[in-house]
């Protein structure tokens, strides 16, 4: 997309004009739905999380800043967010539906989960800053690889090496099993 159009999507949208969300559909609309499609992984429910995103994209439309983010990073945080939040919306009401005298659920899984993976957050500050900000960027911000090269001013090459020696930095302190984990919430 033209910066240009970008810009001028921005300005409909801090005018409140409503032409700003046909544009922001036709232009993003597709990319949006795939973000959302990778989240919560079906067609219907993803086709929900656009609108719903849509929506907040123009009920929020005066607090984003050109100077933070590109227009695309902060539609792709809010579609994102929008789809985890479904996401767990569906998984609370169907764990509700689960007939609890099933007690093979509560042991399905648990050999492998390891209590010391659930604070990954907290572990990187034992890796070098310069790897922690990517993988801050990549896992915590939802950023992709090129935003996160972007918003942070490094070549996208530095990005990908440092992930890669980041990921397996923490591979070190908890084993290959969250490097496999890692490398499929980026990829």
């Amino acid at each position: 997309m033209s910066t240009l159009l970008e810009n001028h999507i921005v300005e409909l949208l801090q005018e409140r004009n409503e032409k700003a969300i046909s544009l922001l559909y036709d232009n993003y609309a597709d990319t949006l739905f795939g973000v959302a499609n990778k989240v919560v992984r079906d067609p219907d429910l993803a086709q929900d999380v656009v609108q719903e995103s849509f929506v907040k994209i123009w009920k929020k439309a005066d607090t984003y800043d050109p100077k933070k983010a590109k227009l695309f990073t902060w539609l792709f945080r809010i579609t994102r967010n929008t789809a985890i939040d479904k996401l767990r919306s569906v998984n609370t009401k169907s764990d509700k539906e689960i007939q609890i005298d099933v007690s093979d659920v509560y042991t399905l899984g648990v050999e492998s989960t390891r209590p010391d993976l659930m604070d990954v957050k907290e572990h990187l500050s034992k890796i070098e800053d310069k790897y922690q900000i990517v993988l801050e960027a990549l896992f915590f911000q939802g950023m992709t690889q090129q935003e996160a090269s972007d918003e942070l001013d490094i070549p996208l090459g530095t990005i990908k090496s440092r992930l890669k020696i980041g990921l397996r930095e923490l591979g070190k302190i908890y084993g290959p099993a969250l490097l496999a984990l890692m490398l499929n919430i980026v990829l």
